[in-house]
């Protein structure tokens, strides 16, 4: 894991956009691509997420903006550091730009969910963090973190450091009031021109407008903002826990529901949309496609 310090990197000289004109090109040169398209479905390309119910089903591919959204407390953090372990595990690199978290926080909760358990020994994390190297980064910034700063700091992660994916957590820290619906869609249309041109995956964290009442499930139309957020963006997903389940779990009832929903709202370059069952596990703070007392071994708990 390495930190970016913002007080030591020079964003000037990626505040600004690269010139257009090269971008204007004959159609007929996408020749290749569409063969390549015709041979291999885009269902197959880019990298899957932690549960084999989706492995046909959703992809997180270059070049695309996500968004996560969900209630407060709900877990959607939780759950985007689960699915960027899996992603290093897959050769993936990746920077962490969470300005509501520290990043000491944001490793303990992400080597929970590595290690499979809330305990750990030294050689445990000495593990984890030496795994890390080369996979992860996290920007070390707590605080509002201004829309044309992001996007310098995303261009230097692409072209100094080469990763490939990049998670903002979240819209509301990045300088743009509420209820500046304006700002929001060209903030989101930049990100979404700027993964496009980098060919980097952009996650953008959102939040979720107050229902009734937490029992009621979301969806992308209950995103709080502007509505070109989920326009624009290739990807949309939301996340629901049930905390009713867990009111009557903790009385001492036996419910057989998950735990929580993950819903796959939009997937422009994908076939499939629909809702996925999840099970919480505390310890490991992992989400489970299937109930079980242990944690879920995947690619990254298998390291150790």
């Amino acid at each position: 894991m390495k930190l970016l310090n913002p007080d030591v990197i020079d964003f000037s000289k990626y505040l600004e956009s690269p010139s257009d004109y090269a971008n204007v090109k004959p159609a007929s040169c996408y020749k290749d691509e569409i063969i390549e398209l015709f041979k291999n479905a885009p269902k197959d390309t880019g990298v899957v997420l932690p549960w084999q119910f989706t492995e046909d089903k959703i992809r997180i591919r270059p070049g695309e903006l996500s968004i996560w959204a969900g209630i407060n407390g709900h877990g959607k953090s939780l759950l985007l550091s689960m699915i960027c372990l899996w992603q290093m595990a897959c050769r993936q690199k990746i920077c962490i730009a969470s300005m509501e978290m520290e990043p000491r926080k944001t490793m303990y909760r992400m080597a929970r969910q590595f290690i499979g358990s809330e305990g750990a020994h030294a050689d445990d994390i000495e593990k984890f963090t030496t795994w890390t190297d080369g996979r992860l980064w996290l920007y070390d910034q707590m605080g509002t973190v201004q829309f044309d700063r992001m996007i310098a700091l995303i261009r230097y992660c692409h072209e100094e450091l080469e990763l490939d994916q990049f998670v903002i957590d979240s819209l509301m820290k990045c300088g743009i009031g509420s209820d500046d619906y304006n700002k929001q869609k060209d903030f989101v249309d930049e990100l979404s021109t700027l993964a496009k041109d980098t060919g980097i995956h952009i996650h953008l964290v959102a939040h979720s407008r107050k229902k009734e009442t937490e029992y009621q499930q979301i969806g992308k139309f209950d995103i709080k903002g502007a509505s070109e957020i989920t326009d624009m963006a290739d990807n949309v997903f939301t996340l629901w826990r049930d905390k009713k389940k867990e009111e009557k779990v903790k009385a001492g009832e036996m419910v057989d529901c998950p735990d929580a929903v993950l819903v796959c709202d939009k997937q422009r370059h994908g076939e499939w949309e629909g809702r996925i069952g999840l099970f919480f596990h505390g310890p490991s703070c992992q989400f489970q496609q299937a109930q079980s007392p242990y944690p879920y071994k995947g690619p990254f708990t298998n390291e150790l």
